[in-house]
């Protein structure tokens, strides 16, 4: 009985479990459907989804054709004769930049740190997919890095993300990844790099590893050591934080990182990883964009010709050319080294001029003493504006309001608050410049330097039109040896009033009038009575004849006072006169533009010289009006040439200052270079007090200096110092090579020697002559002496 009870009980025991299992294998039935009905859903959704980003529905995907037509703004590079960039015209400063022009330093770092399986996958890199799903997602885990591909970073470069609320981020992460699937069957794991270095953004708005090459290291892509190439692929990460500019510390953390990986995946061994990251991060910044770099004005000046020509030039879709985003490459006459000697002499010595003229005036108030520099000031900003009828001294109250901004100082830039017209003193009192160099012989531009700095004076001072001084006196002797005066006549240095011109009397800057020059002595030691006599004698109008001649358009008033550089012409005019002196009386055009080609380099069109007129000038008066200005820095106004800048070999040159010292100019010539230098303020009120200071050999004979000084110890243009100038004919030479001055003449000796033996009477010509010579000897003297004690020593 108890056996049976037993069994009995576990019979009992039984019936609920099985109960249970039949109850649980029931809802696993009724689950099990739902499960699958729901992935079905999910799936089907999923599908869904996919369509609708596939098909476009969602945002635009672009397809294979579309693809393989990339095209992203590229900007259009302006290269020097060497081929060196000197600027860029752009929406986006970008670069494009083949593969094998890169250096394997770079893809390598780039592989290492920013997608390791990169030759494994086809676009998506499932395994580094999951790894961020589990760590960042599951395990949040902020290490863990990304999930995409470089050709998944590219789409998302090249087509920007769309926003769709909450539904964004997955929408644009499938959209990436179709593109990157597609990116990988059109494109070669190589193009695919090399497209992805053009496009990403490295810093301060460039785009491109040859831009980024070029602003931090002055290197071009396939020249980058691997610590240079590890600090530029570590910008991609966060392109402010690791600039290695502003924040050396992070870029430095951030190339060790670099270098460390690329060790990790055997890019490198532990050994080498440990010598580039014991290396200092040295950077050498160059900023080459379109206001800044070795050539903004020439650029700035360039570009209304470029444009014209893109209105008028078509590609092969049949559209017109675009120059801020065609890629277009074109090719100059600028040296590249010359150009930056220029830039640099400007700099050099206007940062120094600069301090010299703020202690010349920081006892007194220039706009205290002329108020109206101000006022005319804001009427020009106003007039500007729109606002051409304005009260004066209302707007002159508002220009006492406070503003925040960056002022340009030649020692930085400064953020401050200052109120506008203190702001607007400190713009006008700023001294400005302009450089230009020509060859004589074909007209080639070779440096343009428009001012002192781009970014804050847009205005160009080689093109800008102001009075010339002495410079113009060569075109005076010019014209009086072509019109037959003899360069071995003298001309009395004296004080004249021309009352046929309203009592005008012209000035020596010296106030000394005395003795006899001829006209190489006068042009070197820039007399202005003889300059005068000189033009009056020859004729005003074939003095405009010869100017026009050799170029020169502007207004030449006919008066004499035009051979003393009253006429406002431009610097480039006046250089390329002279180079015209220099080509034999040929007048000679600059000439820049040498090639336009499109951006795979394939030339589009080409430009030669203009050429010149043949001409009408003696190619003899030409060669001895040279001998002339050789003159001015071998003992006149322009030896500094050779006493401080110690420049050898032939050349000539010319000074000019002009009244009130408010513009300075010195013409350098050699025989296969012209130079020209201005320099003064934007207004010609504002200026240096005393010609001391004021005086072109001052002002502007340094720069051109410089220039030359750095010139000649390039041993590029060793041959430079050694050409020599085309001498005039014997006899044309051996008039040139008598005495410049002559305190008397001969005649006038004989004359006084043969008046004391025979007491003869003479004409009234020479009766008068004695007499004022006789006075002359008799006072002189005791004035030299009295002048004696005054003069300033050198």
């Amino acid at each position: 009985m108890a056996t049976k009870k037993t069994s009995n009980t576990r019979s009992a025991k039984k019936a609920p479990l099985r109960t249970k299992q039949k109850a649980g294998r029931g809802k696993k039935r009724k689950i099990l459907p739902i499960v699958l009905k729901s992935a079905g859903a999910l799936m089907l959704l999923g599908i869904i989804f996919f369509l609708l980003v596939f098909l476009g529905i969602l945002g635009p995907v672009p397809s294979s054709y579309q693809l393989k037509q990339i095209s992203t703004p590229v900007a259009s590079e302006v290269y020097s004769a060497d081929g060196k960039v000197l600027g860029r015209y752009y929406v986006e400063n970008r670069s494009n930049i083949r593969f094998e022009a890169i250096s394997p330093n770079v893809i390598n770092a780039l592989v290492a740190t920013e997608d390791a399986r990169f030759y494994e996958h086809r676009g998506i890199d499932e395994i580094a997919l999951l790894r961020v799903l589990v760590k960042s997602i599951l395990l949040r885990d902020k290490s863990a890095g990304g999930g995409s591909t470089l050709s998944q970073q590219i789409a998302k470069n090249l087509f920007p993300r769309e926003e769709l609320g909450p539904f964004s981020m997955p929408v644009n992460k499938l959209r990436e990844a179709i593109i990157a699937y597609r990116l990988e069957r059109i494109y070669s794991k190589q193009e695919i790099l090399a497209m992805y270095l053009n496009t990403v953004p490295f810093s301060e708005n460039i785009y491109g590893i040859e831009v980024a090459a070029e602003r931090f290291f002055s290197k071009k892509p396939a020249n980058l050591e691997l610590h240079e190439a590890a600090v530029l692929v570590g910008l991609l990460k966060a392109n402010n934080y690791y600039n290695p500019r502003k924040y050396p510390e992070h870029a430095l953390d951030r190339r060790n990182l670099v270098i460390d990986q690329m060790a990790k995946y055997e890019y490198i061994t532990n050994e080498q990883a440990e010598k580039y990251k014991a290396k200092p991060l040295e950077i050498k910044y160059r900023v080459i964009s379109y206001n800044q770099g070795p050539a903004p004005y020439f650029l700035e000046m360039l570009k209304p010709q470029l444009l014209e020509w893109c209105k008028n030039n078509t590609n092969e879709k049949g559209e017109n050319y675009n120059l801020y985003t065609d890629g277009l490459k074109i090719k100059t006459t600028i040296d590249y080294n010359l150009q930056y000697y220029a830039q640099q002499s400007v700099k050099e010595y206007m940062k120094n001029l600069q301090k010299v003229f703020d202690n010349h005036w920081k006892s007194r108030d220039i706009f205290r003493e002329n108020p109206e520099i101000i006022r005319s000031a804001i009427r020009r900003i106003e007039k500007e504006k729109g606002n051409s009828n304005i009260d004066i001294d209302k707007a002159l109250a508002s220009y006492n309001k406070e503003i925040t901004t960056s002022l340009f100082t030649w020692d930085d830039f400064k953020e401050v608050q200052i109120t506008r017209l203190d702001s607007l003193k400190h713009y006008l009192k700023l001294l400005n410049a302009g450089f230009i160099a020509v060859e004589p012989q074909n007209g080639d531009l070779k440096a343009w330097v428009g001012g002192i700095d781009f970014r804050f004076f847009k205005y160009d001072h080689v093109k800008a039109a102001r009075q010339t001084g002495s410079t113009f006196k060569p075109f005076v002797y010019l014209a009086a040896l072509e019109t037959g005066l003899s360069p071995d006549r003298y001309f009395e240095n004296k004080f004249t009033v021309y009352e046929d011109y309203d009592n005008w009397a012209p000035r020596n800057s010296h106030e000394e009038y005395q003795g006899y020059y001829t006209m190489k002595g006068a042009l070197a030691q820039s007399i202005n009575t003889i300059s005068v006599d000189v033009l009056l004698e020859t004729g005003v109008s074939n003095v405009i004849d010869v100017a026009k001649s050799l170029g020169i358009s502007a207004d030449l008033p006919q008066t004499p006072s035009l051979a003393l550089g009253v006429a406002s012409i431009s610097l480039k005019e006046i250089v390329e006169a002279y180079a015209g002196i220099v080509n034999d009386g040929s007048p000679v055009q600059a000439h820049y533009l040498l090639e336009i080609m499109d951006n795979n380099g394939n030339t589009l069109e080409t430009f030669g010289y203009p050429g010149y007129k043949k001409s009408r000038l003696s190619p003899e008066n030409c060669r001895a009006v040279i001998n002339m200005m050789e003159a001015v820095v071998e003992v006149g106004t322009g030896k500094g040439i050779r006493t401080v800048y110690h420049i050898p070999g032939d050349f000539a040159g010319k000074t000019g200052t002009t009244q009130n010292s408010s513009d300075g100019w010195f013409i350098g010539i050699t025989p296969n270079l012209v130079t020209g230098c201005w320099v003064g303020a934007d207004d010609p009120r504002v200026h240096f007090r005393t010609t001391t200071y004021g005086q072109g050999a001052y002002m502007a004979l340094p720069i051109v200096g410089k220039f030359f000084y750095k010139t000649y110890r390039d041993q590029k243009f060793a041959s430079l110092k050694y050409s020599t100038f085309k001498q005039p004919e014997p006899e044309l030479l051996a008039m040139l090579d008598e005495p410049q001055y002559k305190e008397i003449l001969e005649a006038d000796k004989k004359f006084f020697d043969l008046a004391k033996i025979f007491g003869g009477k003479d004409d009234a010509e020479l009766k008068e002559r004695k007499e004022r010579q006789v006075e002359e000897q008799k006072t002189r003297p005791l004035w030299n002496a009295i002048k004696s004690i005054f003069k300033k020593k050198k």
